[in-house]
């Protein structure tokens, strides 16, 4: 990975770990938020047949995580290429 200049490089991880700490803070709030503290407050709601609170615990957080994972996918492809650091 050769970045133009070290200015881009700062920018480029500036902008990786700004993301990551977005992606994880979703993460966070949906795993521990959701699943552990909210959990009595959602259970009133059902989610095909489930209560909420104990989907998130159980489903929410892992499919949450996957969907964060192609995210991250598709955003790092992006800036990759805006710093041309792509893989061509």
């Amino acid at each position: 990975m050769a970045f133009e200049s070290q200015d881009h490089a700062k920018a480029y991880w500036k902008e990786n770990l700004s993301l990551m700490v977005k992606l994880l803070a979703v993460w966070f709030t949906v795993s521990f938020g959701f699943g552990i503290i909210l959990v009595d407050w959602l259970n009133q709601f059902s989610f095909f047949g489930f209560k909420l609170g104990f989907w998130f615990a159980q489903q929410g957080a892992i499919y949450t995580f996957i969907v964060l994972i192609f995210v991250y996918i598709a955003q790092m492809n992006k800036l990759d290429k805006k710093y041309k650091v792509d893989e061509e």
